[in-house]
């Protein structure tokens, strides 16, 4: 299964009005809490302009970007770790995750009552986050009873997993989250990371805003950037003007956009924000007949990038001719001018493939 990004926050705050702008499938929305029970898939494009710029230099006929695939996970309410609204579902669909997208209401609006009474999203984000620590806390202590039967047998290192776990267990019951519990990376790849804990993944927020909130933010933005510090990245986007920016044709989007003081839709920078919350980067295959944007975790080797495009380049792999994106836009997209220069270079099954990297593999099967 493809990484992806599940997109998660409480009932009734827009969260599948972005969904729904940034991806091929559309999700129904209503003002109606826990209207559904179901999670939504889709694939999005990722946004990349070093792509259209590859193309003018080569006159390529077509354009290939790089994907991401979102998960919009149904509305969460106080309780959930106990079954309430959708609860078991939408715990279970996010532990299906590698990163998450936690969307804010951060908007007043009469027409749209909030779940809790009121708009506080300080008070929602730590909603949220009990119940994720709340089902994490659940699976940790099972496991430690698992473990503890392995202690009776005479298992060295199961008890060295439960003395890790009850450290991981006293953190969660003071509202820690995994990601923030220092531990080394053994002890992590050996007692924790089998389990697929919930704060244990990336986070990023979301502040869904009114319209004339869209460039600058507003006062829940501002207590929500003080709330999570260097936590997490934080972004604001106007679901609803987005939803307007969705509808219409690149020129019209371009004056609408001019006209809302934005410079491109908020979601462009979401899906972009997503990508890089998955650790991911893109590098190009380019020629006359396409310009492909290819996905590769970060600090992968070439022969991985090979085995993206197919795997008998990188059953065969011999070496990679790279071009760093930047030295061929300084030669006017010239290969033969990046070879001159000494641009063009000859890497082998070590190479650390980079962001941007222009690459064309050399393989025999």
């Amino acid at each position: 299964m493809a990484l992806n990004c599940g997109i998660i926050g409480l009932s009734n705050i827009g969260k599948t009005t972005i969904f729904n702008c940034v991806s091929n499938t559309k999700a129904e929305t209503t003002s109606f809490a826990f209207s559904t029970n179901k999670s939504n898939i889709g694939m999005v494009t990722v946004v990349d302009p070093r792509l259209q710029i590859i193309r003018d230099f080569l006159d390529s006929v077509k354009i290939i970007p790089a994907t991401v695939d979102l998960v919009d996970i149904p509305g969460l309410t106080k309780g959930a770790s106990e079954g309430e609204g959708v609860g078991n579902k939408f715990l279970a669909d996010i532990q299906q995750t590698n990163a998450l997208i936690h969307v804010l209401r951060c908007f007043d609006d009469e027409n749209l009552p909030h779940i809790e009474g009121s708009v506080d999203p300080v008070r929602d984000k730590e909603i949220v986050d009990f119940e994720l620590q709340v089902r994490d806390l659940d699976l940790v202590e099972r496991k430690i009873e698992r473990l503890g039967k392995l202690i009776k047998v005479g298992d060295k290192k199961a008890k060295q997993g439960v003395e890790v776990l009850h450290s991981l267990k006293e953190h969660l019951e003071n509202f820690g989250n995994v990601r923030d519990f220092e531990i080394g990376e053994q002890d992590k790849l050996d007692f924790i990371r089998d389990m697929y804990l919930l704060t244990d993944k990336p986070m990023m927020y979301v502040c869904n805003v009114d319209d004339t909130s869209a460039v600058d933010g507003n006062k829940y933005v501002q207590k929500i950037k003080s709330e999570v510090g260097e936590e997490a990245e934080v972004l604001v986007i106007a679901g609803s003007l987005e939803a307007e920016i969705a509808e219409l044709d690149s020129e019209d989007q371009k004056e609408f956009l001019e006209d809302a003081g934005l410079e491109e839709p908020g979601v462009n920078k979401l899906v972009r924000a997503a990508y890089d919350l998955l650790n991911l980067q893109s590098f190009f295959t380019a020629g006359p007949k396409e310009v492909h944007a290819w996905t590769l975790r970060k600090g992968r080797k070439a022969p991985e990038a090979a085995g993206v495009i197919h795997s008998d380049l990188e059953r065969g792999f011999i070496r990679a001719e790279v071009m760093h994106y930047t030295d061929f836009v300084d030669n006017n997209g010239s290969e033969s001018a990046c070879r001159d220069k000494g641009k063009l270079l000859i890497e082998g099954k070590n190479y650390e493939v980079q962001d941007g990297d222009i690459i064309n593999i050399r393989f025999n099967v």
